[in-house]
């Protein structure tokens, strides 16, 4: 069955015009130089608390880091970016986020983000996070864009609210994870729902 839509998806390989920038942050490529700051908050266990991977020792971080580099164009489903969120003013790293193009038929989108506690409290991980909605919606005109999260991680929880995407659903002890078994939670957001938000936002409208 084809799938309807108002306009055709961008042609692949699809590559952002970068940095993608927002009212305070550029959000850019991995670079190899960015080892320090990943590293930073990569090793600490209150970053990795809810997330799919333990804290990583510096060699861990190195590959990651020369792994997430590469990730700068999309060629076909299941490809992703991974890029850097600097704070313009000041030329800090202060955290990473990944979109994965899940479904080019299906026009289907992920986000995640990990930064540095201590530069939470800023709202730069709702900002950076929005910009990659921008990216999914507008750029490459995406119909549904979702996020999973561990069911514990209310903080993350709040954030995906303040974007406006809906809880979905809540799988019950899914994931193994710390020797216990954990929630994960699902959020998303449709394309007439990310119009209706911007259309809102617009002054005068």
């Amino acid at each position: 069955m084809p799938i309807p839509s108002a306009a055709p998806a961008p042609p692949l390989p699809f590559t952002p015009d970068y940095p993608l920038r927002t009212e305070r942050l550029d959000l850019r490529p991995v670079r190899l130089d960015d080892f320090a700051a990943v590293h930073a908050y990569q090793r600490l266990p209150e970053v990795c608390r809810y997330l799919y991977s333990s804290p990583r020792d510096e060699a861990a971080s190195r590959a990651w880091v020369s792994d997430m580099a590469t990730r700068t164009t999309l060629r076909e489903s299941g490809d992703s970016l991974r890029l850097a969120v600097v704070v313009r003013e000041t030329g800090a790293l202060v955290g990473d986020v990944s979109f994965v193009y899940t479904s080019r038929r299906h026009r289907q989108g992920r986000i995640g983000y990990v930064f540095h506690p201590d530069h939470t409290g800023h709202g730069y991980a709702t900002e950076a996070s929005r910009a990659l909605l921008k990216l999914g919606f507008e750029d490459l005109r995406l119909h549904r864009i979702q996020a999973e999260l561990d069911g514990r991680n209310t903080a993350s929880a709040r954030l995906l609210e303040r974007l406006g995407m809906r809880r979905e659903g809540h799988l019950r002890e899914n994931e193994f994870l710390d020797g216990a078994w954990s929630d994960e939670v699902i959020y998303a957001m449709l394309a007439r729902e990310w119009r209706a938000q911007r259309d809102r936002q617009q002054p005068g409208t």
